[in-house]
């Protein structure tokens, strides 16, 4: 019930964010009926639609994750962004290191291998990969936090800046098949890749790529609830969020609180390399992120940073991101800046809660939500 009560604002916000949307249709001179059958419509379509929508959801319910987990420790990730770069070429380092002789895009056997591992090895490897590395790129600012006193927002930024340049640099230096125009690594080994939900869901295409990454994000979902609510170091990471000082006053070594969070929150965001390097594409893509990193901070803001909420939240931007591209197509004058003006509206809205806080508190459904 308390769950439900936080959730109701948010969905309030969306409702009113849609309207203001539907306004801005009109005024461009399109139906706002039309405009959100396409946006709405064909992001619920099965198979495609509702493929892709949670395909295109699984990064953000990690990076959501990982933001909120900082959050629930009064922190501020800003650097999802670079810690799912780094976990994910490791990840594809990994898998390549490890993973045998590929055929690279012009059909050549490939080899930078130094062993080849069964999948039942090198899935596991892999998987662990992305969690350690992006673990070990959010501690590093969740240290200097601990230690310096350094600002985590001015970290993180600058993290993400050495992150993208690194493994830019390695791509195109040392992984890269010669004569790739495009800048990514040479392909992982089939032993790396995990199977798409089209081999057990009926009537879903395998070339869909939702995989099984989807599924370790709802896994990812449930226990981050349960180290937050069910754990003792979740509640030391709440207390600190709440008031580092009484935490410490009552015996929370704050510091360490506050690497560990960082460090959890970098692991979450890794997860991401699952899903694109060893679900989807099978090797590593400069530049694959759409800003996941940074979307995932709306995401977590508007699933009140609770692992149910960013579920839902997740699903909602990935929605918007589907259907913005039929909109586009198919609406005479509206583009698909509809949905960047839905979801900048939808974080107003919930940024700016005390104006809905006034008609709707006196029935009972808003009240402020604690950490």
């Amino acid at each position: 019930m308390k769950l439900l009560r936080q959730l109701i604002f948010p969905l309030i916000a969306v409702v009113a964010a849609f309207l203001v949307g539907a306004i801005f249709v009109l005024l461009i001179g399109d139906s706002p009926v039309e405009t959100y059958r396409q946006l709405l419509g064909n992001a619920f379509s099965w198979p495609d639609g509702i493929g892709y929508t949670l395909f295109n959801a699984t990064p953000l319910i990690f990076t959501g994750l990982a933001v909120a987990v900082a959050f629930r420790c009064g922190l501020l990730n800003i650097g999802a962004e670079g810690q799912l770069y780094v976990a994910s070429f490791a990840t594809a380092w990994v898998c390549i290191l490890f993973g045998g002789v590929v055929v690279d895009v012009f059909g050549q056997p490939v080899n930078y291998s130094i062993v080849s591992l069964p999948a039942i090895i090198l899935i596991p490897l892999g998987c662990l990969t992305a969690i350690v590395v992006g673990a070990l790129w959010g501690a590093i600012p969740g240290f200097l936090k601990a230690r310096f006193g350094s600002h985590e927002v001015i970290n993180t930024i600058m993290m993400n800046f050495i992150a993208v340049a690194l493994v830019s640099y390695f791509t195109q230096y040392h992984y890269k098949v010669p004569g790739d125009p495009i800048l990514e690594t040479a392909p992982v080994g089939a032993a790396a890749h995990i199977p798409r939900l089209g081999k057990f869901i009926p009537g879903l295409p395998e070339r869909i790529p939702l995989n099984l990454a989807f599924i370790l994000a709802l896994i990812a979902c449930a226990l981050v609830y349960i180290f937050l609510w069910r754990t003792k170091w979740g509640y030391e990471i709440r207390a600190t969020g709440a008031n580092p000082t009484a935490a410490e006053y009552g015996g929370i070594n704050v510091r360490k609180q506050i690497v560990l969070a960082m460090a959890v929150s970098g692991g979450l965001a890794g997860m991401v390399g699952i899903n694109e390097v060893m679900g989807y594409r099978y090797r590593y893509y400069d530049g694959f992120s759409d800003n996941y990193g940074f979307t995932g901070i709306a995401v977590a803001l508007l699933g009140r940073n609770h692992p149910v909420g960013v579920i839902f939240a997740a699903i909602l931007f990935a929605i918007l991101s589907r259907g913005g591209i039929f909109v586009d197509a198919f609406t005479e004058h509206v583009s698909k800046d509809l949905v960047q003006v839905l979801q900048g509206t939808i974080i107003l809205f919930v940024a700016a809660e005390a104006i809905f806080r006034g008609p709707f508190g006196r029935f009972g459904l808003l009240k402020r939500s604690k950490v």
